[in-house]
């Protein structure tokens, strides 16, 4: 088999699917209606697309590497830094299991009751102690390294990507197909679309960034293509013009389903179903659509969470200096499991799922949290990519690329910082609770603790575990 096989098309299409998904759309459009227009315009020219073809570049320069950002930072810097790396490539994933069972839940609610409401009527700590419930399972049959399951979720990850497309073609032509009326008054009206660049705009963009974020997954097929110097970067535009018409047409049809100047306080958690539901009505078919998306849904969220159980422990612990990580932690078990790994994750998703729910006792609010924890703390591993694309600019004599995304080493290295910077600042500002203040302060100072404290000692554990390795390796 030829190992130059993939195209640029190919390149662009296997990263649309890993970065994008319909609840990139419906999220954003929560938090900033149809201003979201003009966001993603923005937040494709200023940042995906350098964060993209710096990915391209990293990934043709370190075509051997196999751990990824980490290997990156090990070969450009120091084994600490990488350890570093690693570490906040695993912890990240804390809040993401968290909040996945909370997405399970979702699902069969509207598969089998046709709505959401078994979330919304059901008391927060019932509700997370279904959800610890549920993770703990995953996290036992994640033990036993079963692989049906990542199977089943490839078969639905494509079956999202098919419906996401659908939704898009469906809302666009339902005014036209169906007669449907458009929800947002004024559509047509540029004002409708320019942000309002204040304060409480500027602590939303870090779920724009975790949306447009993870394309680096995709780097080590770089110099699998023809051409990596130009069938790569034309796919990484590709898919950046993909993801831009999809986030653009994604939240226009959002806009002609819901009332962008009244938008519905649950719409982060039932959003996309109520969407389909209304699509479902429009052209005559009733639930049809709900459940096909509750099924794929339900199935793509269990998949994701037993292979993020999994994957992201492994690349911290299969490659673990002894220096920096205590033997036990990488120590497997007969299956091939590091088992006391396991054991860790579970501690730390399990607080994260239930002490949350003793300050915040709306479900929804609960699960809007959740997701913009997820935001704030996701996009902390991309900040490794860009100190990586600096690294290898500042020694630029050291490394050589098929590929490079801008000749001038000092250009690259301010690409790389503007991306650091801008990334950092997106985090910092999401930490801001998206509630009234004045509506509810001790709730609003209640997430806004959780939201600096989490990262905090996220952080402290990293800087732990190389004390502990030196006390106890040998």
């Amino acid at each position: 088999m030829n190992e130059k096989q993939l195209r640029w098309y190919n390149i662009a299409l296997m990263a649309f699917v890993s970065v994008w998904g319909l609840g990139n759309v419906v999220n954003n459009y929560a938090q900033q209606g149809l201003t979201v227009v003009v966001s993603w315009i923005l937040i494709m020219a200023l940042y995906f697309v350098p964060y993209a073809l710096s990915v391209g570049q990293l990934g043709s320069t370190f075509k051997e590497s196999s751990g990824g950002v980490s290997s990156w930072i090990k070969e450009t810097s120091t084994k600490r830094l990488a350890f570093f790396a690693a570490w906040t490539y695993w912890v990240v994933h804390v809040p993401y299991l968290a909040q996945k069972p909370q997405g399970i839940l979702v699902s069969l609610s509207w598969l089998f009751k046709g709505n959401g409401s078994f979330v919304s009527t059901v008391g927060s700590m019932e509700v997370s102690l279904i959800c610890l419930a549920i993770f703990l399972f995953f996290l036992w049959i994640a033990s036993k390294g079963l692989t049906t399951l990542k199977m089943i979720g490839n078969i639905a990850g494509t079956a999202m990507f098919v419906m996401s497309i659908l939704f898009i073609i469906l809302a666009v032509t339902a005014p036209a197909m169906t007669g449907a009326q458009v929800a947002t008054p004024n559509m047509t009206t540029v004002s409708t679309y320019i942000p309002k660049f204040d304060f409480t705009y500027l602590t939303t963009i870090s779920m724009l960034v975790f949306a447009v974020g993870g394309c680096e997954k995709i780097s080590p097929y770089v110099n699998n293509t023809k051409n990596p110097a130009k069938e790569f970067p034309k796919g990484m535009i590709f898919l950046a013009g993909m993801v831009a018409l999809c986030a653009l047409l994604g939240s226009i049809a959002m806009g002609m389903l819901f009332d962008a100047n009244n938008i519905p306080k649950d719409l982060m958690v039932n959003g996309a179903y109520e969407a389909f539901q209304r699509l479902g009505n429009f052209y005559g078919i009733g639930n049809t659509f709900v459940i096909l998306y509750s099924i794929a849904n339900a199935l793509a969220q269990i998949s994701a969470l037993a292979f993020s159980i999994d994957a992201p422990l492994k690349i911290l612990l299969s490659d673990a200096d002894p220096e920096f990580v205590p033997n036990g932690l990488a120590k497997l078990n007969k299956k091939g499991t590091p088992i006391n790994g396991y054991i860790m994750t579970g501690i730390l998703v399990s607080i994260l799922i239930i002490i949350p729910a003793l300050g915040i006792g709306n479900m929804t609010e609960l699960y809007r949290w959740l997701l913009n924890l997820n935001s704030v703390v996701m996009p902390l591993r991309y900040l490794w990519v860009f100190v990586a694309f600096m690294l290898i600019n500042k020694q630029a004599h050291r490394f050589s690329s098929d590929y490079k995304f801008v000749k001038n080493t000092k250009l690259g290295f301010g690409i790389g910082l503007w991306c650091f910077l801008f990334t950092a600042f997106a985090c910092i500002l999401g930490m801001v609770p998206k509630l009234d203040y004045a509506a509810d302060p001790k709730a609003w100072l209640f997430q806004l603790s959780l939201n600096i404290i989490t990262p905090i000692i996220f952080i402290l554990i990293g800087l732990i575990l190389p004390m502990i390795a030196k006390r106890v390796n040998k």
